[in-house]
């Protein structure tokens, strides 16, 4: 074994899976064949050059390059690329997409390859990124407004401070003076030829490289890429690539800033160290030797956060990257109102802890058994691997050095590395990274709290007071008890049925659990579960709702039966297994997944929840302080405050619709919460369970007789209530003024009553999409009012047939009352002309090529089987659900168009700044 690793400086050797190869011009390039998903691929270009790299007069260009490789290159000219990808499928935004960072651009294009033609095409649009953007004039000046659009959005509180605090932490390097965004001067002023002289410096093959991952012949895909990459060229006297750094400054800095929509108190330390990226096999042990001590941290403040008091909103450390090379360790604040220092000391008494006794060693075996079993679920999923990680670990590999040896390596290294790793090994981090020297404190606060935050020398005396304090030990509460003592009386298996179309088998048990087997074979080790009984929050009157919206999260944190919530994470340490159990205001149920080794451990969760719940009172009085914390400024903040808006005119007002308060926190009692939970499991007769993944059938039953069989059934017969909760109809307008910023948020709600059919959601789901693409020409690309708008439709079918129809977007204020207008014509022109065929053969490719890949997904067939028992539909309708878009038509979709954005009822809610004269005079 110590041969295959080598010595502890080893280079790590890359899987010999990936094809990887350096044209003569410096492109790099790595290929990989993987089959998950099917007849799919994903190429990407990275690229060694980001907003570091600006000049002064180009901050924000490496970004708007970014996007106008979307808006023209030499085959593709204007916006034909996205239109020709949307054509075979492809979305923009969803599939079809880039980032910009400080030190890399990458651009992502997802492609079917059973399309020969499409593929070559996907290589060609590759090469044109690489080295061909058109830099036409007139798309330059169109595209300054979509990003300026996109830096709108990113402004507020968060913003305002990060610009005060950033230089400090990034110690006054140039990466605090090159957000990735740029600035608004730059943005609004520069000439094109400043865009093409970063393009030409910058875009070039010995700064590139190509990944490619997927379904395709290596060999094949080789010679494509020396084909048509070979003939990139490297500028003359190109400017070299710097590799800019963070200096450490050997000395500590604070400081504080508010704002006044700043929500909580935060306070944030970090201390910075010199990183190392996974390169030989001494990092990669480091590297799980940093994961043992994370995880370990991470534990410990979990079960801080279950006290009945705990001394603060959220806490939490640990040690990680930083930016530009740099490692650093953190601990952060989220303080309660008032109470900082608490909360402060809070954190670094844990820290203290963990210094002075270290951790312990049943800590270090538990997490070191996660660690492993997390790798061992990886390594059994080696074939069904997607294709996204592995193109992840290769973009990282090509712009970092980062190692990608593959999981049977990595699988291979831990488990020979761990039982070596000791307890003083992990400890030492706390003394390597806990330093008092390169260590910054920044606190953010609500600007109310200005006077009262603490000063540099108070932030030092609190962590003096700490270091000088007798801290206790660490206790390590464990039980040693099996989860059931007792397994329960089995029932008996009284009826089955198959349904060979879609390939599931449906099994009725004796106290009338009905339950939907589904086996696949699209992952190894994953089996989803999913549960639902007709009831939810709707039986209850609203004087019990609080209490009964509360239930399953409070009774989900307690425990289970006599473990309480600290023994029971620790009891399934090393098992891969989650089950939760939920209430909606319409059913109640349980929402799971396990691997196949730990299915009878789910299936004893599942029991236990339904017959031995608890409701710890240290957890409901934790979870009611957290919430109270989180209320206290929630006015304070523009987007809480529209959003509740938003929730109350949609909800008529009910008390069930309008956001949470002080005087609803307050309505929730303990024990109506127990009663309320027990009350909606007390009967499983009623409930419908669904398993997806990889089991057997036969297998599978005896733990079904067993576990579910058993659970208890009352036999009362339960439909949820119609709580008569409607939109308004009519015509609508609500303004909301909140925030300083100039910026605007729009959202129209087009509804009513519907016929709820599957032809009529196809309908409504072309139309949205179709509105979609619309948008996105006329918002975006035409008026440059917009970064992305969205349309959406959604259904319902009980308690009664309703529509929703949804357009959003943000804006300059300024520019409300013009979008909506152009939003209302391009609805119009759906209404007088239909859509056009080109859009709707956009949404039909889009759908098809969706439902090809979902038809092989766990995730998808839970969920949908899983709704048609609930809507009581046909799940063999899914078989003929690319067969029945053809029934879309540019009529169609005229037709539902009229019916469904009629404007007789539509509510307009729109979010301004407070200034409401600046806001009004702007708009006209």
């Amino acid at each position: 074994m110590s041969s295959f690793f080598g010595s502890a400086q080893t280079k790590i050797p890359l899987d010999a899976q990936v094809r990887t190869g350096k044209l003569a011009n410096g492109f790099t390039y790595y290929i990989r064949k993987n089959t998950e998903p099917k007849n799919r691929v994903q190429l990407y270009l990275a690229l060694k050059a980001g907003s570091i790299l600006e000049n002064d007069t180009q901050q924000g260009l490496a970004h708007f390059m970014e996007h106008m490789s979307f808006n023209g290159t030499k085959n593709y000219p204007k916006n034909e690329l996205v239109n020709y990808l949307q054509k075979s499928g492809i979305r923009f935004g969803a599939d079809l997409n880039a980032y910009t960072s400080f030190d890399e651009t990458v651009y992502q294009l997802p492609l079917p390859t059973d399309d020969p033609e499409l593929l070559k095409n996907g290589m060609q649009i590759m090469r044109d990124w690489a080295q061909d953007a058109l830099l036409d004039p007139s798309e330059i000046t169109k595209e300054r407004g979509v990003v300026l659009e996109e830096k709108r959005l990113g402004k507020g509180a968060q913003e305002r401070m990060q610009n005060k605090y950033l230089p400090a932490i990034l110690n006054q390097s140039r990466y605090a003076k090159r957000l990735p965004i740029g600035t608004d001067e730059v943005l609004n002023n520069f000439k094109p030829a400043t865009l093409t002289q970063f393009y030409k410096d910058w875009y070039r093959p010995n700064l590139q490289a190509l990944i490619v991952v997927g379904d395709i012949d290596v060999a094949q895909m080789e010679k494509m890429i020396k084909d048509k990459f070979s003939d990139l060229k490297n500028p003359a006297n190109a400017p070299k690539r710097i590799e800019y750094k963070i200096p450490l400054l050997n000395k500590n800095q604070f400081i504080a800033v508010t704002d006044k929509e700043m929500q909580y108190t935060v306070a944030q330390v970090i201390i910075k160290h010199p990183g190392t990226e996974i390169i030989t096999t001494t990092d990669l042990r480091n590297s799980i030797i940093r994961s043992l001590y994370n995880q370990m941290m991470d534990a410990r403040f979990s079960e801080l956060m279950k006290q009945a008091d705990p001394p603060f909103l959220q806490g939490g450390s640990d040690i990680g990257n930083f930016l530009a090379g740099l490692d650093a360790a953190t601990a952060v604040v989220v303080a309660k109102p008032g109470e900082l220092e608490k909360g402060f000391k809070a954190v670094f008494t844990e820290l203290e802890k963990v210094k002075k006794f270290g951790f312990t060693s049943t800590e270090l075996n538990r997490v070191k058994e996660t660690y492993l079993t997390g790798m061992e679920a990886a390594l059994k999923e080696k074939d069904k691997t997607s294709s996204e990680n592995y193109v992840q670990e290769y973009v990282q590999l090509f712009l970092k050095g980062s190692a990608s040896p593959g999981i049977e390596y990595e699988y291979n290294y831990a488990k020979k590395t761990l039982p070596g790793v000791s307890l003083a090994e992990v400890n030492g981090l706390t003394k390597r990274y806990l330093t008092d020297v390169n260590r910054d404190v920044i606190i953010m606060a609500p600007e109310k709290d200005l006077a009262s935050l603490p000063k540099e020398a108070i932030v030092n005396s609190w962590i003096k007071d700490v270091t000088n304090s007798n801290v206790l030990a660490y206790i390590d509460q464990i039980s040693d008890k099996p989860l059931m003592d007792v397994k329960p009386q089995p029932g008996k298996i009284v009826a089955e049925k198959k349904d060979d179309k879609v390939g599931f088998t449906e099994l009725t048990l004796s106290n009338g659990v009905k339950v939907i087997l589904k086996p696949t074979d699209f992952k190894n080790d994953e089996i989803l579960i999913n549960a639902f009984s007709p009831g939810g929050t709707s039986l209850y009157p609203d004087s019990l709702y609080e209490s009964a919206s509360w239930a399953s999260a409070l009774v989900a944190r307690s425990g289970l039966a006599s473990f309480n919530s600290i023994q029971l994470p620790k009891l399934l340490n090393g098992k891969l297994v989650s089950i939760n159990p939920y209430i909606t205001e319409r059913t109640e149920g349980i929402a799971g997944s396990s691997a196949p080794k730990d299915l009878e451990t789910a299936f004893q969760l599942i029991n236990l929840y339904f017959t031995q719940p608890r409701l710890d009172q240290e957890i409901f009085q934790s979870v009611i302080q957290q919430q109270r914390g989180a209320l206290a400024n929630r006015s304070d903040d523009p987007n809480s405050v529209f959003s509740d808006t938003i929730s109350a005119v949609m909800g008529n007002h009910n008390v069930r619709r309008t956001g949470p308060t002080l005087e609803k926190l307050n309505q929730v009692k303990a024990d109506q919460v127990l009663k309320v939970y027990k009350d909606r499991f007390a009967d499983a007769g009623d409930f419908t369970f669904s398993f997806v993944g990889n089991f057997d059938i036969e297998k599978i039953k005896p733990l079904l007789e067993q576990y579910l069989g058993s659970l208890p059934t009352t036999k009362r017969v339960e439909e949820a209530r119609d709580l008569n909760i409607n939109a308004p109809l009519g015509l609508l307008e609500k303004k909301v003024y909140k925030g300083q910023e100039p910026k605007a948020t729009v959202r129209l709600v087009f509804g009513g009553y519907y016929t709820y059919n599957a032809e009529n959601n196809n309908q409504i789901d072309a139309l949205a999409e179709v509105l979609q693409i619309k948008l996105i020409d006329r918002l975006r690309e035409e008026e440059s009012g917009v970064y992305s708008p969205g349309a959406r439709a959604s259904y319902t079918k009980f308690p009664k047939n309703k529509f929703s129809f949804t357009v959003s977007f943000g804006c300059g204020p300024e520019n409300v009352d013009k979008l909506i207008a152009a939003t209302l014509d391009e609805i119009n022109k759906l209404k007088t002309n239909g859509a056009q065929a080109s859009d709707i053969g956009k949404f039909l490719a889009e759908e098809k090529r969706s439902t090809e890949v979902q038809l092989k997904q766990n995730g998808f067939w839970s969920g949908y089987l899983s709704s048609s028992y609930q809507l009581q539909e046909d799940p063999d309708q899914i078989l003929t659900y690319v067969e029945a878009l053809k029934k879309v038509t540019p009529e169609s979709l005229k037709a539902a168009a009229n019916t469904y954005l009629s404007g007789k009822n539509l509510i307009k809610l729109i979010l301004l700044p407070e200034d409401k004269t600046t806001a009004k005079t702007k708009q006209n």
